[in-house]
């Protein structure tokens, strides 16, 4: 511990001594700090000579790290970096003709870029008797005048059908979005896959959001009339509550129904949220395969329930159950995937009274859910 230069000034308190060492301990220049404090060390064992000779730091710079540590009360967060950035930056002048031109021609041509600008603005210069600017200069001047709102602001407007109102379409912000890279799930609930298929029937568009964890291929389905993130979330929270395990990672492709409320139901809940790379359905292949079980299996031969989602849910429920319970799979061993994750995952103790059987079983499961 790198005390030397505190330890006699702290001779009351403990508490006192460790709020000092713990100003460095979290600092984020720790490792400089260090590497000073040993300088420090070695000049008063060895003195001058040897330390400029070993570390090659002069002298200046070691009696201005003494005096930066006696100024600031022995801190040893005193001794990192400071910034290196100059007092007084350097301005970008621009002629008040060429921001002006730039500001006259977006507002005629909107969104134009620098190549498109350049060009006339150099024939306008040299008419002007104006020394021209090269297309990069253009780009960063158009940056400048972004930033000081002096260049006109596009908006896109829409109406509303129901109350005849307009109202203006914001840009969403973009942000930096999780990829699973070389994450493998080990456990159950490690990876849940999760997406939405779209069913038409006579003109009626009906989503059916799915899920199933690539550990035990437990699976889980449930019907909307829309595709909404609020019922992403609502789906998100139906799944939590009928795994029988604690669920970590989830996966998803980039719609929207998986953004807004299901994104931030995510962080609530402590949830770290993948999103798939674009065209690339290759990353959720477990659901991919469910997809089409399930529609092939389930949702083909109920089409007529899909008018109402919330009688297509309740016999949605039973095949659920029996798709978890009872038919096999191959990619576990041909076992369902609540007896796989009995015999391999829950504990060895607990009774066959987990397995889900009964009729009366499938029933409080379908109204508990729905």
């Amino acid at each position: 511990m790198y005390q030397i230069y505190v330890s006699h000034c702290f001779k009351k308190a403990y508490i006192h001594f460790m709020n000092y060492v713990t100003d460095y301990l979290d600092h984020p220049k720790k490792a400089v700090i260090e590497q000073r404090l040993d300088i420090l060390k070695f000049f008063d064992e060895f003195g001058l000579k040897a330390t400029v000779k070993a570390f090659k730091v002069s002298r200046s710079t070691i009696f201005l790290w003494k005096k930066k540590l006696f100024d600031a009360g022995g801190k040893l967060s005193a001794l990192a970096p400071g910034c290196r950035a100059p007092l007084h930056r350097r301005k970008r002048i621009v002629s008040s003709f060429i921001a002006q031109f730039v500001i006259d021609y977006r507002s005629q041509h909107p969104r134009a870029d620098k190549t498109t600008i350049t060009p006339a603005l150099n024939t306008a210069c040299r008419k002007a008797g104006v020394k021209p600017v090269s297309e990069s200069t253009v780009g960063r001047i158009i940056h400048d005048l972004k930033e000081r709102g002096r260049l006109p602001n596009t908006c896109r407007l829409r109406i509303n059908a129901r109350n005849g109102k307009l109202y203006q379409i914001k840009s969403h912000q973009a942000f930096r979005k999780e990829r699973r890279r070389g994450f493998h799930p080990n456990q159950p609930g490690d990876l849940v896959e999760m997406d939405t298929v779209s069913i038409f029937i006579n003109g009626i568009k009906r989503y059916l959001f799915t899920a199933i964890d690539t550990r035990t291929r437990f699976a889980f389905a449930y019907a909307y009339k829309s595709n909404s993130s609020a019922n992403g979330r609502d789906f998100l929270k139906k799944f939590t509550t009928v795994a029988p395990f604690a669920i970590t990672n989830i996966q998803t492709d980039n719609g929207s129904e998986f953004l807004k409320h299901f994104n931030q139901s995510c962080q609530d809940n402590d949830l770290v949220h993948f999103f798939n790379y674009p065209r690339h359905p290759q990353s959720n292949g477990h659901l991919e395969r469910f997809n089409r079980t399930i529609q092939e299996q389930f949702a083909d031969w109920h089409l007529d329930s899909l008018y109402e989602p919330r009688d297509f849910n309740r016999i949605l429920m039973e095949y659920l159950i029996w798709y978890n319970t009872e038919k096999p799979h191959r990619g576990i061993g041909k076992l369902p995937p609540l007896r796989y994750y009995l015999d391999n995952f829950s504990n060895p103790q607990k009774s066959n009274m987990l397995w889900t059987l009964t009729p009366g079983c499938r029933k409080l499961t379908i109204y508990s859910i729905i």
